[in-house]
């Protein structure tokens, strides 16, 4: 892939241009002859941002270093990391760069969504028990050992073939991860939303997450959410708590303080400047709700290697969901 032209020569200036935009709800487009997406792509590029989206996805890094933000947990990732995310899981991939540096060909990614696979299911039923595992990436799985090191190869063969045997390796890379052991599956984040709800549970979970990343360096209001899914305060309310496990308000305040970190770990900006790009105007308020969440001050949580960050591993450190 050719590298990018505007390619910006600081690390600041990258921070800025990738990272301090709320998530957005990217739009997935698959061609006429496809039932699903594969692309790899380099980094920096313009779809590698915080986003989220109705469709699944496995994400495979090739090469490089960085932090991921997955939901609400962040932690490190490396060469081989294999990752499944559930719709509409809030995502993104950072790798460390020196200035002007470009990791080509850095992502493998699929994508497909959960009608595709039911209408799979309907005719071949062996694939019912990989629901199970499809139902669990709503918190987001990053797969280890042998599982991760056989997705990774199917992932490669899927963008090298085509036609039936290309399929095969699909239906392959879902056999992985419906059969991995438990100690090759490392749950990342909190169960964002239930994936069996349906209907209005998800409306008002996809309408209330967009309102929520157009608006989060803003003032934002459960009645605007409300109105743009086209229900009362009170079943809004409802039906976001209930699917996904939060309320309205503390989904806001997990959102901004995950994007904070994000900024404060990978770029230059002053904390109180942060505070207010993710949308607090005190930074008294800022530091106290930081501190809840994260268990540690921002100043403090700057000055940690990245190695030392909230990992799934170090529940202690972990954005505590409560």
């Amino acid at each position: 892939m050719r590298p990018l032209p505007d390619i910006v020569d600081s690390r600041a200036a990258l921070a800025a241009r990738f990272l301090e935009r709320p998530a957005t709800r990217e739009v997935i487009r698959h061609l006429p002859n496809e039932s699903f997406r594969w692309l790899e792509h380099d980094y920096p590029s313009e779809i590698a941002r915080w986003n989220y989206h109705p469709e699944y996805e496995v994400h495979l890094i090739r090469r490089g270093t960085g932090s991921y933000i997955i939901g609400d947990e962040i932690g490190p990732f490396g060469p081989g990391q294999v990752a499944l995310i559930g719709p509409g899981l809030p995502h993104d991939w950072m790798s460390d760069l020196e200035p002007g540096e470009v990791v080509y060909n850095r992502d493998v990614v699929l994508q497909f969504d959960d009608e595709w696979f039911e209408q799979c299911v309907a005719t071949m039923p062996e694939l019912a028990h990989v629901r199970d595992v499809l139902e669990s990436s709503s918190r987001g799985i990053i797969f280890l050992g042998a599982s991760a090191t056989d997705a990774a190869a199917e992932l490669e063969l899927i963008g090298t073939t085509r036609g039936a045997r290309r399929m095969s390796h699909v239906l392959a890379l879902l056999a992985i991860f419906a059969e991995a052991p438990a100690e090759d599956r490392s749950f990342v984040a909190r169960e964002w939303f239930s994936a069996a709800e349906t209907g209005e549970g998800k409306l008002a979970v996809e309408s209330g997450l967009a309102y929520i990343f157009n608006n989060l360096g803003s003032r934002i209001r459960m009645s605007d959410a409300a109105r743009l899914a086209h229900m009362s305060e009170p079943t809004f309310s409802k039906y976001f708590k209930k699917a996904s496990g939060l309320t309205f308000s503390a989904m806001v305040k997990k959102l901004r303080i995950a994007n904070a970190c994000r900024l404060i770990a990978h770029g230059d900006e002053s904390i109180s400047s942060i505070a207010l790009t993710v949308g607090y105007s005190n930074l008294a308020n800022f530091n106290r709700q930081f501190l809840t969440e994260v268990g540690m001050t921002p100043s403090e949580y700057r000055r940690l290697d990245d190695t030392e960050r909230p990992t799934s591993e170090t529940p202690s450190l972990a954005l505590k969901m409560r």
